[in-house]
């Protein structure tokens, strides 16, 4: 019988663990240094786990080798991801944008149904042991766990990346990837708030607005989305957002958020707009020109930041002023200052490098018997249930043993 050990018990470590056990001849140990698995599961998608995307394709995915996830991805398709949830008892719904979650609304159902399975497959789970080292012995390893030891004939690691440090994120993966030869990526956090000039998102605090979001370093795009924003203590955060803060994490100093609150709105009829309510509405203060077109404390800065006095009524505004508060609407802009660190981030940009390991097989071209999956790799996907999709893919791809 093969002894396979996987290190790591989130969602690519779980999946790994119930692939390599459908192999009787396998004996699967899944170690997790948590007291108990799949705790930044339980996080993913607000608590509610954005288990998969059903449009899921290469273009989502990122890294140093862009191609490198592809096979994998091919071999447990998004649907594969549904029949095998649907297998175990989980019940789903699709959302906007192809976004996938469990009926209850809860990630605790995911990880449920993942525990059960694991047990009903035989996996033994240990908790609280952290692997501190790895050794090659012989055609094997050995994994050091505080005072416990265990050998492997053959070793997954699935230890995650630093994303969530609160939650789990750890430099565990690359630290025993690398005492097996390895090396990394930079890393850096994505799908995270940004932090901005503090001015007006200070005020705005708790805002959230449809928008569309370009971040920009001079007259070059570096990035664009679109969708909800919400404004924070330092910054923006939210869906739109999220799709744009890899480019953030990566941009040089002077980038520029630009934030569109009339997207997919012709700007000849927002004036319009503007000049009949200058006409119908003289004696209204000017902080009020937008109500009813954004949100109060949005409308009020828009005309704050065209340098407008709220108080100045709205028949006294000239032509030009209107132009004004509709370019703030429209390109309401805020230098970027930077991101909000690996505590915030959903996923981590960089990892273990890919070109170390074969795509095919998710196996060490250095080490032999050694695999890795999940968000320990340089592969991170968009927000939208893309990094979940890769998750299952690549467990299900090392926990096939290269077979």
């Amino acid at each position: 019988m093969k002894t396979v050990v996987i290190i790591g018990g989130g969602a690519s470590g779980l999946m790994a663990a119930l692939t390599a056990a459908q192999d009787r001849n396998n004996r699967v140990l899944l170690l997790e240094r948590q007291q108990r698995l799949g705790r930044k599961l339980l996080s993913t998608g607000n608590g509610r786990c954005n288990l998969t995307n059903t449009g899921a394709s290469l273009a989502n995915y990122h890294g140093s080798d862009p191609a490198f996830p592809g096979y994998a991805l091919s071999r447990f398709t998004p649907s594969d991801t549904l029949t095998f949830f649907r297998e175990l008892g989980l019940l789903t719904v699709e959302e906007y944008g192809g976004r996938v979650y469990p009926l209850s609304n809860s990630a605790n159902s995911v990880l449920d149904v993942l525990r059960f399975a694991a047990g009903r497959a035989g996996v033994e789970i240990h908790t609280a042991c952290c692997a501190q080292s790895v050794k090659r012995r012989g055609r094997g390893f050995l994994i050091e766990c505080d005072a416990v030891r265990f050998e492997a004939d053959t070793l997954i690691v699935a230890c995650g990346g630093m994303a969530g440090a609160r939650l789990g994120g750890v430099k565990d993966g690359y630290e025993l990837l690398r005492q097996l030869g390895h090396s990394r990526t930079k890393l850096c956090g994505a799908l995270l708030p940004l932090i901005t000039a503090p001015d007006y998102p200070r005020a705005l605090k708790g805002v959230r607005a449809d928008a569309a979001v370009m971040l920009r370093a001079g007259l070059r795009v570096l990035a664009a989305g679109e969708g909800e924003v919400q404004f924070t203590e330092t910054g923006v955060s939210g869906p739109a957002v999220f799709d744009i803060s890899r480019a953030a994490a990566l941009a040089d100093e002077g980038a520029e958020l630009v934030l569109n609150f009339f997207r997919g709105r012709d700007r000849r009829e927002l004036r319009a707009l503007l000049d009949s309510r200058r006409e119908t509405l003289p004696e209204l203060e000017a902080g009020e020109l937008l109500t009813g077109m954004l949100h109060n404390r949005l409308g009020r800065m828009c005309v704050k930041y065209a340098g407008i006095g709220g108080a100045e009524r709205v028949g006294e505004l000239t032509d030009a002023q209107l132009e004004r508060v509709l370019d703030a609407a429209c390109g309401f802009t805020l230098p970027l200052r930077g991101t909000a660190g690996f505590d915030a981030a959903q996923v981590t940009v960089g990892g273990v490098s890919t070109a170390e390991f074969d795509p095919l097989t998710l196996q060490s071209r250095l080490v032999p018997g050694l695999f890795a999956c999940g968000e320990v790799l340089d592969v991170d996907g968009d927000c939208g249930g893309y990094n979940l999709q890769w998750a299952w893919a690549s467990g299900a791809l090392a926990g096939r043993l290269g077979t």
